[in-house]
């Protein structure tokens, strides 16, 4: 049996992979999808190229999908392929797009494997909250500018600013304070299950009327002190 997570890097397939492996089933490898399509309704985009760095700091083996066209049929057949060949729980981290969560539960089902998605229809803010308590550096990688702030780029996510989230939400305009309808995406630089922690290089900013995204081109893995994992790749 082969328990799949899909991680894109981001705070809630990582916290879903997490949640697994507390509920008895140890992930044996980490997947990505890499779309073509930068907008991509179905997959995260920003700096899958790290998820290597997350895979080898944890432990795990990590496989990577691309997604040869733009459209709704070609990413479902990368998808396919992913999750084909094996069984065993399919691990996602989906809190409340339908859109996505129809999908992947249709193709887990076609392959007779199980769709664990332990987030799924909880409360955002519960969901953003458990991850900042598990201890995960959840850094700002993607923002919708407006009503978001480009300042935001590269910084942590804290409580207090989740809280400054919900602030925005109730006095300016609705914000999902998970980033479920698009308002911000994430990367997760350091968990304590992580053997080592990512220590970003090279970075460069793409500010638009619409959108802020940090681009990161260059990033190495930081052992911790008195912490070791085999397969550790540093």
């Amino acid at each position: 049996m082969t328990v799949t997570a899909l991680v894109s890097g981001g705070k809630d397939s990582i916290y879903a992979a997490y949640l697994a492996e507390t509920q008895g089933w140890p992930v044996d490898e980490l997947v990505t999808l890499r779309p073509a399509d930068p907008a991509s309704m179905l997959f995260h985009t920003p700096n899958l190229a790290l998820v290597p760095l997350q895979a080898a700091a944890w432990g795990k083996r990590h496989r990577a999908v691309p997604v040869a066209g733009t459209g709704e049929a070609d990413e479902l057949r990368a998808l396919d392929r992913a999750i084909g060949g094996a069984s065993g729980p399919v691990v996602a981290g989906a809190i409340e797009s339908s859109y996505q969560w129809s999908r992947l539960l249709r193709i887990a089902d076609r392959h007779g494997r199980r769709l664990y998605a332990p987030l799924w229809r909880k409360a955002p803010e519960r969901v953003v909250r458990e991850e900042i308590a598990a201890g995960l550096d959840i850094r700002f990688v993607h923002l919708a500018a407006e009503p978001l702030p480009a300042a935001w780029l590269g910084e942590r996510l804290t409580v207090d600013r989740l809280e400054e989230l919900a602030r925005i939400g109730r006095d300016r305009r609705p914000v999902n304070v998970a980033g479920e309808g698009g308002e911000y995406e994430t990367l997760v630089v350091d968990a304590p299950f992580f053997a080592a922690s990512l220590v970003l290089g090279a970075t460069q900013r793409h500010v638009t009327p619409w959108t802020a995204s940090l681009e990161i081109s260059s990033a190495h893995l930081k052992r911790k002190t008195g912490v070791g994992r085999a397969g550790l790749v540093s």
